[in-house]
């Protein structure tokens, strides 16, 4: 008896790996989008998109703002999920969005300070993953939704002192999932308090919102105007335009 349930669940595990995985190992497109949301998930589909819409192309960070200070932490293990969860650490944004970056690192350097970027675009099946580890909708996007992340039009930051490299003093560090971090938590340090009230207004003055909960989120005015996408990075990367 034993052996026959053995043998039957084993039989279920390998029927579970055919069918959720692709000839490559990867998920199917079903197993992607377990929630039916509108995705783009393949290079075709945005290229024509970018072709009706310039405003829709992805732009890599730092080919644009050549000065831009990358910490891409869900590329290490160094993150909230302790797993790496991107291939390689690239940050990508729509096109209005990097311009409006690139005009906010300029004004930064007037008081030699820069941008540090922790994340930008995400693609919707790290979303997935963030939420089978942390289900905190708080915090963490809804998969039933999408994040702003999955659209290309939120950005994840801090401020550097230019001439050091280090980061000035904020709330939190990042991803942390305290009271501290809400961006009207009072009891801090007035130099604290003073730095992120100038990150704030920087921010809302070239076309951005901070986000509820986290005071490094940033969303760009009009986010809900671009599609949820699932692309990886490798795979943006292969359209001429990057």
């Amino acid at each position: 008896m034993i052996k026959f349930k053995t043998a039957v669940l084993f039989s279920i595990f390998l029927i579970s790996i055919v069918v959720g995985t692709n000839s490559f190992g990867q998920s199917s497109p079903a197993d992607r989008n377990p929630y039916h949301l509108k995705l783009i998930q393949t290079a075709n589909s945005y290229q024509s998109q970018v072709f009706e819409n310039p405003e829709m192309e992805m732009v890599e960070l730092k080919n644009s703002i050549s000065d831009i200070k990358l910490d891409i932490r869900y590329a290490t293990a160094n993150n909230f999920t302790g797993k790496v969860i991107y291939g390689s650490p690239r940050a990508f944004a729509r096109k209005p969005v990097v311009e409006a970056l690139r005009k906010i690192q300029d004004s930064l350097s007037i008081y030699h300070l820069g941008l540090k970027i922790y994340d930008s675009y995400r693609p919707y099946s790290a979303t997935l993953r963030f939420f089978e580890v942390y289900p905190d909708t708080n915090f963490v996007a809804s998969p039933r939704s999408g994040s702003r992340h999955n659209r290309g039009c939120a950005v994840d930051l801090t401020l550097i002192d230019k001439n050091t490299g280090e980061e000035i003093p904020m709330p939190t560090a990042f991803d942390d999932f305290s009271e501290r971090a809400h961006p009207d938590y009072p009891n801090l340090p007035e130099k604290v308090l003073a730095n992120r009230k100038f990150l704030f207004g920087l921010f809302t003055h070239f076309g951005f919102k901070h986000y509820p909960s986290e005071w490094w989120h940033f969303d760009f005015n009009g986010w809900d105007k671009y599609p949820l996408m699932d692309l990886s990075f490798e795979e943006l990367s292969k359209n001429k335009n990057l």
